[in-house]
This record gives C-alpha cells, structure tokens and sequence, in this order.
C-alpha cells in the first residue's frame, strides 16, 4: 500500500514526486511509467527554451508559473550543474501589420513583469545581423537547457529520497473507494491512499477512468522540425520568435539555439493521427477515431481551417516550410536545411471547439488530475509540482513537515 500513485514519466510527474518527497520524506511514494525509461514523449521532444511567459494571459497559471518557474529552473540547473544558457530571445515584427501586433504583446510582457524592450531595426541587426524585421520585442530571461537532463536528476533525486519508479508499466483500469485508490496495470495491482494523473498525452482517459467529467479532450498536434546545417548556424545568435498570429494558438516556426549544439528550425502544427504520432505514417485508428468523432474539433477546425491547410502544405513542402524560415532570415536556402526529429504537442480541447489555454488541474476524492499541460510545463515544472503539493488533502499526510520550495 502506497501513500501517493502517480502516472506519468515526463517532467511534470517526476517534478511532482521529487517536491512530495522533499517535503514529506515519511511517505510511500510509486511513480508509474508506460515507457522503458522517463521523458520520452513532450519532455525529451521538445526544443529546450526557458520560457521567460510573455505569451501567457496576465494573472493566468501559465503567466504566473513560466515566470516563477523561469527563475526555480535557472536555481535548479546552478544547484545541480545542469547547463543551461540564458541567452535571450528577440519576437520580430516582418510587416506593418505585425508592428501593432507585437506592440499588444510587448505590454503584455511588461504586465507579466518581465525584461522585455522593444527595439528597431538598427538595433535588431546588431543582435541578428540575418534577421528581417521591422522591429522586435527583446526578451532576456528566456534561454535553453535540456529538459532530458532536468529530469534525470529529478529521477535520481526521487530514488534517493526513498521514491519508488516503475517503468513499462501501463495503467489499464482505476477503482476509487473511500479508502483509497486501485489501479490496475499491465504488471498488477497497485494500491495507494490517493493518486496522481501527470500522463501527459494520455492524462484525459486517466481522468475518465476514475469517472472525471472534465468536459475536454487531448487533441494531438505534431510539430515538425527542420536543423540548419553546421555551416550555417552563424545565421542565428540567439532564440528568434515571429510575431504570433493571436487567431491561432501556436507560436509560428521560429529558429532555436540547442544547448548541445545546432539550431532548430520550426515547428508547424499538424493534427496528429495517433497520440504518439511523430511520423506522418504514424497511424492508430482508436486515437484517430476519437478526434474525429470528437464534435469540438470541428468546431475548432472549420473557422481554423485556411490556417490548417497552411500547415499541412508546410508538413509536405519543404519549399513551403523554407519560406515562413524565410520571413525571418532571408539567406536560408533549401540545402541549409535537413529534417530533423519531431515532437507532439498534448493539447487540451473542449467540447465547445476552444482551445484549454491555461493549465488545467481537477480534483476528486482520492485523486487529483493535471488534463492540459504542454509548453510551457516544462519551465513551468517546478511550480507546477510545488502547486500540487499545495492542492493535497492534508489528512493523508500524517507528518507536519517543514515545507520546502527547490530554488
């Protein structure tokens, strides 16, 4: 019998399991896996960025946590000699049009209490002397680390403070009772006096099977990747963001120093046909069937459907991707850029057709649910893991001890 189940191996649970632990060492804490090993779906596929919160609503959980959390990871990354590279990022206006835009953004920013400046050509090109833009939004706390390596020493920080992981082990039925929690799994029955749902792309069946009505569905999307050759990655000093379409609620493909080298170009969003789909031939006829069958895609992707159709063309064309690259800096050929490896976004959606835009966390009597959480959860991790902390019913915790936030 376990204190605290918690599903889910990427850097939200690990997050999770490591703050439980550090605050309340007495417990019998199990983290499960479905994967042979942690971090193998959106936080070992992601691009790595510190996200500083710029994009995020003043006063929402994202604005507030990216910020935080922004400042936890840095702490984090110094405390445990984990790279990481504060390089900063500049949001460049391409047009006339975009200027208003990225003016509304800018105070966003300010109103997150950020370090941002809006700055003109002049000034952009002595920054990213390839960059075309009329003007940009510079960002300084934002920069890059690998999120594999964050997790890892979460993992190892959970076994070292007495935390239980079990790996290749898939949740496949819950029974909540008053005593506890039941699950079901691939390798036996695991028991615990309450339970945990960080799964990440599949967090909304986990909700579904303790009976969670959360009115909203994980939708896929793939975001795909191209690299700069080795000669060309002179083109790009630091992170170099388009102004985002505010119709649309993803950030545009944008150009992203790796701190272990190289430079990524991307990515586009495409529904994905199955939830761990990172090829195009990727296909699980289940997963697909529930999107389609969904009545708040279509909701969602009839008025977004010339925007889709753009992504689409990008994911076929390598010409068509080249030349949103191309937006930003002109001196892009096609032979600059080689495919890389892709990721898939785990996007919450409601039956209404809107997209979840905040991170979404649910409770029942045993368990409690995180059902949206992609970028920025990953620099949003350590908060992420210290508000769920918060959110525990505290009578299934019998030692008061001193609470402790990772800084």
């Amino acid at each position: 019998m376990y204190d605290l189940a918690i599903v889910g191996g990427g850097i939200v649970g690990l997050s999770t399991a490591m703050t439980v632990l550090r605050q309340f060492p007495h417990l019998k804490v199990v983290l499960i896996e479905k994967e042979s090993d942690i971090a193998q779906h959106q936080t070992g596929r992601n691009s790595g960025v510190i996200h500083s919160g710029i994009y995020y609503k003043p006063g929402s959980l994202k604005a507030r946590f990216a910020r935080e959390g922004n400042k936890l990871m840095i702490n984090f990354c110094e405390t445990h000699g984990i790279t990481y590279d504060m390089c900063g990022k500049v949001i460049v206006a391409v047009d006339e049009n975009e200027l208003k835009l990225m003016d509304n953004l800018y105070e966003r920013g300010v109103q997150n209490g950020l370090r941002v400046k809006k700055i003109g050509r002049s000034e952009l090109n002595e920054i990213e002397p390839h960059v075309n833009g009329l003007g940009a939004i510079h960002v300084e706390n934002c920069g890059i680390v690998d999120y594999s390596e964050v997790a890892k020493t979460f993992k190892k920080m959970i076994v070292d403070h007495g935390g239980e992981i079990r790996l290749s082990t898939t949740v496949e039925a819950i029974a909540e009772c008053n005593d506890g929690v039941t699950l079901d799994t691939n390798k036996g029955t695991i028991q615990a006096c309450y339970m945990i749902n960080c799964a990440g792309l599949h967090s909304d069946r986990i909700a579904n099977m303790v009976g969670l009505e959360t009115d909203m569905k994980i939708v896929p999307f793939r975001g795909e990747y191209y690299e700069l050759v080795k000669e060309k990655e002179y083109l790009v000093n630091h992170l170099i963001y388009p102004v985002p379409n505010p119709n649309f609620p993803f950030l545009g493909v944008h150009f992203t120093r790796m701190i272990n080298g190289g430079v990524h170009a991307g990515p586009n969003a495409v529904l994905a046909f199955r939830r761990e789909g990172y090829k195009k031939t990727d296909i699980h006829m289940k997963d697909l069937f529930e999107v389609l069958t969904y009545s708040g895609f279509w909701k969602m992707a009839i008025p977004n459907v010339k925007e889709g159709l753009h992504e689409m063309v990008r994911s076929f064309s390598k010409k068509a991707f080249l030349k949103s690259l191309q937006r930003l800096i002109p001196d892009i050929e096609e032979n600059d850029i080689i495919p890389s490896d892709a990721g898939v976004r785990a996007q919450a959606l409601k039956s209404d057709g809107s997209l979840v835009d905040d991170f979404a966390i649910f409770q029942s009597e045993r368990s409690l649910h995180v059902c949206n959480a992609p970028s920025p959860a990953a620099t949003a991790s350590l908060m992420i893991g210290n508000e769920i902390v918060n959110c525990l019913p505290k009578h299934f915790f019998k030692d008061n001890s001193t609470q402790s936030h990772e800084g």
